[in-house]
C-alpha cells in the first residue's frame, strides 16, 4: 500500500518520500505524518484476520502492534521489524477508582503491562524498525524516562547504538537503570527536556543520527495501536470518552489519528472525546486551549513529581489542539495533590501506574464534579507506565515525605505507613485485631 510523509498543516500539505530523514516539513516547518492509500480497506475481513493472528506464534502477529500492519503499512519490507512482542495490554476495570472519579464503571487501558513498562515501547517498534529500513546505525532521543528506556531496549534488540540525553537529575532511577542496563550511551544534561531536545536535534542532523522522539513520525504510527487493540479488545464499541495525560502530546496525536481512520475506514460508528490531563506546574496545552484566539507560549521552566509529563515546551500541541477540537474533548489540569490521591485510588484496585498515569484519574474526578463528564459515561482512562518507573515517589507518599516542587508537602491522605514491631506474636496479633 503506498506510503508518504505529509505536512500536517492544511495549508500547506507537502508531501515527501517515506524514506526521507526528516521530522518537519522543509517547506514550511509543519509537523509531519504517515499518510496512505486506504481506498482498498476490507474492514470486516481485517477485524477476522487480526483476530485469528492472536492466536499464531509469528513474531509479527504476537506483537499488539504489528499484528494491525493493514493499518501502519509504511514498511516495505518486514525484516526490517524490531519486536518485543509489545502491546497486548489490558483493559481493567477498576469500581474504586470509578467510584473516586465519580463515575458508575471505569476501565484502564494498562500500557505499563509493556516488555519496557510504558506506552513508548508501541511507538518505539515502529520507530526503531523505520532507522533499520533507513540504514542508520545511531539513534538518539531526548527523555524524562520513559523514553529512553524504551528506545535503549529496541536499539539493542535491532543492533543500534543508542544515545540518551536526559535532564540532570530530573529522572527516576527506576527509569535510568533500564536505560543503563540495556547498554545506551546516557548523557545527563545540565538543562530542561525542552532545551536539550533543541541541542539534540542540532546534533542528530550534524552527526547522521536519527531522532526517536515523538516528533518522529512513525513513532506516532506505532501508537496509533493502542487505539486499535482498545475497539479490538472492545468489539469494536467506541467508549463515550478516552482519557490520557498530557506531557510531549504524541499520545493524543496518534489517538486522534487512529480514530479518524478508524471511523473513516468504517471500523467504528463514532468517534469518543478525548480528554487530555496536564499537571498544573507543567500545563502549556491547557493554558493555550483554555484561552481561544490566544498565542501557545511554552512554559520555560515545569514542575511536576510526574516527570513523564514535565514538559514545558510539547513538540506535538498543533496535532493534539486538532485531534481535541476534531473530537469534541477537553484538556484538564490537576494539582501534584491530587495526583497523588488519586494514584492510591489506582493502587488499591490492585493495579499500580507511575505518577504521570494518575493524572487521568485525578482529571476525571474534577470533570465529573464540574459536570463536564457524565457520570454514566462509557470512559477509558490510559495508564501509561507501569508501578516500579517510580517506587521512591510510593514510599514517600505514604510515609509523609512526599515534597512538591518548591518544597510544599504533599499530604499523606491515603498513606499507608509500615509500622516497625517487635519480635513478639502476642503484640502483632494485638496489633493485627
Amino acid at each position: 500500500m503506498p506510503a508518504e510523509l505529509i505536512c500536517f498543516e492544511s495549508s500547506c500539505r507537502a508531501r515527501y518520500a517515506v524514506t526521507e530523514v526528516i521530522y518537519n516539513c522543509p517547506r514550511c516547518g509543519g509537523l509531519l505524518e504517515a499518510g496512505y492509500d486506504f481506498s482498498s480497506v476490507a474492514a470486516g475481513e481485517w477485524k477476522r484476520i487480526w483476530r485469528q493472528r492472536r492466536t499464531s506464534n509469528a513474531p509479527l502477529d504476537q506483537s499488539g502492534v504489528w499484528r494491525y500492519r493493514e493499518l501502519i503499512p509504511f514498511l516495505d519490507d518486514y525484516r526490517h521489524v524490531v519486536t518485543l512482542r509489545e502491546g497486548n495490554t489490558p483493559l481493567l476495570d477498576a469500581g474504586r477508582a470509578a467510584a473516586y472519579g465519580g463515575l458508575r464503571r471505569l476501565t484502564f487501558k494498562h500500557q505499563g503491562f509493556n516488555p519496557t513498562g510504558s506506552f513508548k515501547d508501541n511507538g518505539m517498534t515502529c520507530g526503531a524498525s523505520q532507522a533499520r529500513r533507513l540504514g542508520m546505525q545511531r539513534v538518539a532521543c531526548v527523555s524524562t524516562g520513559n523514553t529512553s528506556a524504551s528506545m535503549a531496549a529496541y536499539a539493542a534488540a535491532g543492533g543500534l547504538q543508542p544515545a540518551i540525553f536526559i535532564p540532570h537529575g530530573n529522572i527516576s532511577y527506576g527509569k535510568l537503570a533500564q536505560a543503563l542496563e540495556y547498554g545506551a550511551k546516557t548523557l545527563q544534561v545540565e538543562a530542561n527536556f525542552d532545551q536539550i531536545l533543541k541541542l539534540v536535534r542540532v546534533l542528530a542532523e550534524k552527526l547522521g543520527i536519527y531522532l526517536l522522539n515523538s516528533i518522529n513520525p512513525f513513532r506516532i504510527e506505532g501508537q496509533k495501536t493502542i487505539i486499535i487493540e482498545m475497539m479490538d479488545q472492545r468489539d469494536w464499541q467506541a467508549p463515550d470518552w478516552i482519557v490520557v495525560p498530557g506531557g510531549n502530546l504524541g499520545n493524543v496525536s496518534a489517538f486522534g489519528k487512529a480514530l479518524r481512520e478508524l471511523r473513516e475506514l468504517g471500523f467504528i460508528d463514532r468517534t469518543p472525546k478525548l480528554a487530555v490531563i496536564q499537571a498544573a506546574g507543567s500545563a502549556p496545552f491547557y493554558e493555550y486551549m483554555s484561552n481561544p484566539g490566544g498565542r501557545f507560549q511554552a512554559v520555560e521552566h515545569p514542575e511536576t513529581l510526574a516527570t513523564a509529563i514535565k514538559i514545558g515546551d510539547p513538540v506535538s500541541w498543533p496535532k493534539a489542539k486538532h485531534e481535541v477540537i476534531a473530537s469534541g474533548g477537553l484538556v484538564e489540569k490537576v494539582t501534584e495533590q491530587e495526583i497523588a490521591d488519586a494514584k492510591v485510588q489506582i493502587g488499591l484496585c490492585g493495579i499500580g501506574c507511575e505518577p504521570a498515569s494518575a493524572a487521568t484519574l485525578a482529571g476525571i474526578r474534577k470533570l465529573t464534579a464540574a459536570g463536564k463528564m457524565d457520570a454514566g459515561a462509557d470512559v477509558v482512562a490510559v495508564l501509561t507506565g507501569n508501578l516500579l518507573k517510580d517506587p521512591d515517589y510510593i514510599f514517600r507518599y505514604h510515609t509523609g515525605q512526599l515534597e512538591a516542587p518548591g518544597g510544599v508537602r504533599i499530604e499523606s491522605t491515603f498513606g499507608n505507613r509500615p509500622v516497625v514491631v517487635a519480635n513478639d506474636a502476642e503484640e502483632i496479633a494485638a496489633l493485627l485485631g
